[in-house]
Order: structure tokens, then sequence, then C-alpha cells
């Protein structure tokens, strides 16, 4: 039973993460958490060479998300206030299970659970399913440069590694409720009741007694 109110939101790059969280912690009145995403001096170089430069860039991520964390989880400990968050920590394994191989990823995975496991996990998931079309269209309309070299073929990879780790998720960690949101025919933006719609979710989940 989870013993604080934390909420994650989760899908793949493009899917309107920070967008819904966001929203969600304006409506619901919580602080959100926003992962550092363009702040990674690894990034660019990345997407132009994914072998070159995946271990530096999974590490930068992991080491940053473990500090947000780890300080989000004391003050939600210390308080017993609510927060939403626009990533899961789980999310670092999606990625460099892809990105890294070999020695490297041994390392990593050494690394990612002797940093994470203890790090407090969200109770409820709001994991935005999308195709690669709508996820092209996003990252084109959000006008990042580093992301426009990014491979098509890794996208729709990556696509149906977060299937496969919502699943995995849902048996390990079978406390945490997992909310998925259509992302190809749910525009949480535009249509005020569609996001009412997934804030309802999870205020029926803040009032049922899973949160102490």
């Amino acid at each position: 039973m989870n013993k604080v109110p934390f909420i994650a939101v989760e899908g793949p790059i493009g899917a309107g993460k920070t967008t819904l969280a966001t929203m969600l912690a304006a409506e619901l009145n919580m602080p959100v958490l926003k992962e550092i995403v363009e702040e990674n001096p690894f990034l660019g170089k990345f997407y132009q060479n994914i072998d070159e430069w995946s271990f530096q860039l999974e590490m930068f991520f992991l080491c940053n998300r473990y500090k947000q964390l780890g300080d989000a989880g004391a003050q939600l400990t210390a308080s017993g206030k609510p927060l939403v968050s626009d990533y899961h920590i789980y999310k670092n394994l999606i990625f460099s299970e892809r990105t890294l191989k070999g020695k490297e990823r041994d390392k990593y995975r050494q690394i990612y659970h002797v940093l994470t496991d203890d790090l407090v996990k969200p109770g409820v998931i709001v994991y935005i399913r999308a195709s690669l079309d709508t996820l092209l269209a996003r990252i084109a309309g959000r006008g990042r440069s580093f992301e426009q070299d990014m491979d098509r073929a890794y996208l729709e990879q990556l696509i149906e590694d977060y299937e496969s780790a919502m699943a995995s998720l849902a048996v390990t960690e079978p406390q945490t409720r997992i909310i998925t949101v259509d992302g190809d025919a749910v525009d949480f933006v535009a249509n005020p009741k569609q996001f009412e719609d997934i804030a309802a979710q999870v205020r029926e989940w803040m009032g049922s007694g899973q949160v102490r």
C-alpha cells in the first residue's frame, strides 16, 4: 500500500507526458516534478550516433532522475502532500535496454538497481499509448532541434518497449494502478472533457483508500 499519493505520467517520446503532468498538477492542486531533458549535453550527439553516446546519455539521465526523485521522496514522506511527475524511474531501463549492449548494459543495470531500488514509487501511472504517426506529429510540433534527426525505427521500437514495460510493471508492482490513455483518440489539450475523464480516474484512485 502506498504511503503517499505520487502520480507518474509515462509514455514514449512525444506522447505528451509533460503537458499532461502539468495539467493534472494544476487541476489537482499539487506540485509537478519535470525531468531534465534539454539540459542533457549528450542528446544531440546521441541521436546522430546512438552506439557512441548511449552510455553517457543514459548515465546523465539516471543520475539526474535519482537526485530529483530522492529529494521528492524525502519531501513526500515529510509532508504527505501529493506530487505528480512526468516520468517513472523505470523509464531508465526501458531506454537503456535498447540503447546499451554487452558489458555497458550489465554495468548500467547494476548501477540502476543500486540507486533506485529504494526510491519512492508512484501509486498510479498514467500511461499515454500512441502510434508512430501521432508521436512523429507531436515531436515535429514541439520543434526540438535535437529530435529532428530521430530514427523512425528507434521510435517504433520504443513504442513496443513501452508496451512490454507497462505489462511488466503490472506484474512486478501490482500495488500500482496503471491508467492507460489512447493518445491517438484522446486529445487532452484540445478537449476539456477528455482531460477531465483522465483527472477523474486519478481522483478516484486518490479517494479509494489506496493513499494513506
